[in-house]
C-alpha cells in the first residue's frame, strides 16, 4: 500500500506541476479561457470577467506550488485538500463543457495539449479518484526530509512562478505554443488536413473596407504588423514608441499594416493623434488575442512566416 501511495503521489504531483507551467509561461491565455467560462453564453457570471487575469494566476501558481508540495511531503493533509478543492472546480467546468458543448477547449494544458471536453472530463475523473485515494491515505504521505527542507521547496516554488509570471505579463510567454509562434508558417497552418480537425490557423483574415488583404501580404517579403486587439484596451503610451519603430520600418522597405477588432471612429482619432503612418485593416479580435499576447504588439513576416514578435515594450530589441 505504501507503494502504492507513493506511486499515486508522484503521479498526480507531476500531472499538477506540468498543467500549471504549460499555463504558467503564458497566464494571459488562461485569462482569456476564464473569461470565455464567465461570459453571459456560458456560466453568466459576467461581474467576476475583470478578475478573470487575477483568478488564473492565483490558480496556475496553486496549481504550481500545491504540486511540488504533495512530492516533497510538506502539510500533507493540507495539501491533499487544497488539490482535492482544484481538481473539483475542474470537474465541474469540464463536465459543464462537455455535457453543454458550451466551451470546446477547456485550456487544461494551455495550448500546450489539446483535449476534447470528454477526454478533458475523463481525466479530471481520474484525477479525483486518485487524489481521493490520497485523502484516505494521507497517513502515508511523509516528507522528504524532518527538516524545513520541504518548505524552503515550497517556498521557493512559489517565488519563481510569481516571478515567471510577472516576466511574461510584462513581455510576452517564455514558450509559445499556439500557430503563431515564431518559426511558424500562417499559410501551411491555415491548411485542411484529412483527419477533419480544424486547421490551427483560422478566422485569419486582414480586411480594409473592401477586400481581404491576407493572401497578398502572406505573400509580401518584408511585413510589419502593429497588433492593436482593442484600441479601448490599448496601453496609450505606447504609440509613440511604436510611430518611431514603424518609421523605421517604412524606411528599411517593410510594408506596415495596423490591425485590430475596433470601431473605424476610435481607429481614426488615434492615427490622428498619434500621427501614426499605417492602413489599419480589420481582424477578429480572439485571433489577434492568439497572435500576440500584447496590446499593442509587433508582429514581423517573412513570405507568412512569423520571424519576429515583440511586446511594445521590447520594441528596441526589435531588429529590422
Amino acid at each position: 500500500m505504501k507503494i502504492l501511495v507513493q506511486i499515486v503521489r508522484i503521479i498526480v504531483g507531476a500531472l499538477f506541476i506540468f498543467s500549471g507551467f504549460v499555463k504558467l509561461v503564458d497566464p494571459v491565455g488562461s485569462q482569456y479561457k476564464f473569461e470565455e467560462y464567465f461570459s453571459e453564453g456560458v456560466l453568466n457570471l459576467e461581474f467576476l470577467i475583470p478578475y478573470a487575469l487575477p483568478f488564473a494566476i492565483f490558480l496556475v501558481i496553486s496549481e504550481i506550488v500545491l504540486g511540488v508540495a504533495l512530492l516533497v511531503g510538506w502539510k500533507a493533509k493540507f495539501t491533499v485538500r487544497s488539490l482535492l478543492l482544484i481538481i473539483l472546480v475542474f470537474l465541474f467546468l469540464t463536465w459543464y463543457s462537455a455535457y453543454y458543448n458550451k466551451v470546446t477547449d477547456c485550456g487544461c494544458f494551455g495550448d500546450a495539449i489539446k483535449l476534447k471536453p470528454w477526454e478533458t472530463f475523463t481525466k479530471d475523473v481520474i484525477l479525483t479518484i486518485l487524489i481521493l485515494f490520497l485523502s484516505y491515505k494521507v497517513g502515508f504521505i511523509k516528507p522528504i526530509k524532518r527538516t524545513f527542507l520541504p518548505g524552503k521547496i515550497v517556498f521557493f516554488s512559489l517565488i519563481l512562478s510569481s516571478f515567471i509570471t510577472y516576466y511574461v505579463l510584462a513581455h510576452l510567454p517564455i514558450i509559445d505554443f499556439r500557430a503563431y509562434a515564431i518559426g511558424k508558417s500562417i499559410p501551411e497552418g491555415m491548411k485542411y488536413k484529412d483527419d477533419g480537425e480544424i486547421p490551427p490557423v483560422h478566422d485569419f483574415m486582414l480586411e480594409n473596407t473592401q477586400n481581404d488583404l491576407a493572401p497578398q501580404i502572406l505573400k509580401m517579403d518584408k511585413v510589419m504588423l502593429v497588433i492593436m486587439s482593442s484600441l479601448e484596451k490599448s496601453e496609450y503610451e505606447a504609440f509613440p514608441e511604436i510611430k518611431k519603430i514603424v518609421d523605421e520600418a517604412i524606411k528599411k522597405g517593410y510594408k506596415v499594416y495596423g490591425v485590430s477588432a475596433s470601431f473605424s471612429d476610435i481607429i481614426q482619432l488615434t492615427k490622428k493623434k498619434f500621427q501614426l503612418p499605417f492602413e489599419v485593416l480589420f481582424c477578429d479580435e480572439t485571433t489577434l488575442k492568439t497572435m500576440i499576447r500584447a496590446n499593442p504588439g509587433i508582429m514581423i513576416l517573412k513570405k507568412g512566416i512569423v520571424v519576429e514578435k515583440k511586446n511594445w515594450k521590447d520594441i528596441d530589441d526589435l531588429e529590422l
